[in-house]
Parts: C-alpha cells; sequence; structure tokens
C-alpha cells in the first residue's frame, strides 16, 4: 500500500500544533495560489491548540460554553471543537480539473475517512441528513467519531475533515457538535482502540489513490 500521494499533490504532515488561525491563513494563500497555477494542490495532516470554530451556518444558542477562542471558519457547517488528540486533514484540490462537483468532493471526503477507520478496525458509515462520520459507541448508540466542512473558492476546496483519536471529549460540551444535539461524540480511545498519529495517517494515505480516483470527471461516450 502506498503511503505517498500522486506527483502533482503536496502531503504535508505537521508535528507542532498549528494555531487555527494561522491555519486558516495559509489555507487561504494556498487556495488563491493553485487557482492561479502557481502552486501544487495540497493534504495537510495537523492537529491545533483547543479551538471552537463557526460555519457559515452556526447558531448563536448553539454555543454553550465559549472556554476557548471561537473563530469564524468561512467553511460551511455550524460549531465545531478542535484540539489535541484530533487529526485534522485540509484538503485543497482543484475541482475545475476533477469534475466541478462539489457533492462529490464531500461525499469521496467521507469516503476516504470511511474506508480508512475500517481498515484500522471501526465500522463507520454516512447517516442520511446529518453531514459526518459516524459509528456505534461504547453504550450502543450511534455517536459522530468524524466532522466534515468543507468551503469551495475559484473551484478550489478549503478545510477538510477531523477525526477523533483521543481527544478530550469533554471539551464538545461547550458546543452543540454541528448542530446535533441528540447524538453523542466518541473516539477512537473511548471505543478502546487507542491509535497513533502516524497509524492514522498510514491508513489514510494508503487510501488515497481512491479518494482521488472518485474525483475524476466521468467520460462521455
Amino acid at each position: 500500500m502506498s503511503t505517498k500521494l500522486p506527483q502533482g499533490i503536496e502531503l504535508r504532515v505537521s508535528d507542532e500544533r498549528v494555531p487555527y488561525r494561522a491555519a486558516l491563513a495559509e489555507m487561504e494563500a494556498r487556495n488563491r495560489a493553485i487557482a492561479a497555477g502557481e502552486a501544487e494542490e495540497l493534504v495537510w495532516l495537523l492537529e491545533h491548540p483547543p479551538v471552537y470554530t463557526a460555519g457559515t451556518s452556526a447558531a448563536a444558542d448553539e454555543m454553550l460554553d465559549p472556554r476557548f477562542e471561537v473563530v469564524e471558519a468561512g467553511r460551511g457547517g455550524r460549531y465545531t471543537y478542535h484540539g489535541p488528540g484530533q487529526r485534522i486533514g485540509y484538503v485543497l484540490i482543484d475541482l475545475s480539473k476533477r469534475g466541478k462537483d462539489v457533492r462529490n468532493f464531500v461525499h469521496s471526503l467521507e469516503g476516504w475517512v470511511i474506508a480508512a477507520l475500517g481498515d484500522l478496525g471501526v465500522e463507520c458509515w454516512r447517516a442520511p441528513g446529518r453531514i459526518g462520520i459516524w459509528t456505534r459507541d461504547v453504550d450502543g448508540a450511534e455517536a459522530k467519531i468524524g466532522a466534515i466542512g468543507v468551503r469551495v473558492r475559484r473551484w478550489v476546496t478549503m478545510h477538510g475533515f477531523s477525526v477523533n483519536l483521543s481527544p478530550d471529549l469533554a471539551h464538545f460540551a461547550g458546543i452543540v457538535p454541528c448542530g446535533i444535539a441528540e447524538y453523542g461524540v466518541t473516539s477512537m480511545e473511548k471505543l478502546g482502540k487507542p491509535l497513533a498519529t502516524s497509524a492514522f495517517d498510514a491508513a489514510l494515505l494508503a487510501r488515497a489513490g481512491e479518494f482521488l480516483a472518485a474525483l475524476k470527471p466521468c467520460e462521455t461516450a
């Protein structure tokens, strides 16, 4: 299994935690450069210090306890928590070369994470009407283990996914995660499957080819 990306797509892995505002500024600059043909596409794997981010649909009453900095993210969706123990993947892909299909991009991004977690022994799925990655928690109830949030500018994608490896789940109590109050959040650690970040990265990259293949525009007869 390959743990590299195809030529023309940069893989960046940040060992140090990257402040959210700094990552957002870097994504915006890279988005412009990709659209202008001045930079390669990018998959960026990283971790943030604790922060709440607000999507374009965030509702004020879903911010319950702003114990951490709250940053307007510009992506779709509502409030999300990011912090230590959570793997973030920012995926900057030029959809003008890959079908210009935003819905397919989101579907494929979900599928990429679901496949990687499946390879690591956690069965996950999509849930109709609920964006994100879902699994069965220790009590048997359905719970979110990963979030999806994207923005597209100049047909270049920004933001991406987060996966809960071993975050402090109590930090999610400050918000209504993604606006869904009736379901909880879980993690690999809580499920009894502790996982090193490098192991998750390897599983994800092993499935990268399938993700990218799903973005190719359909050939016409």
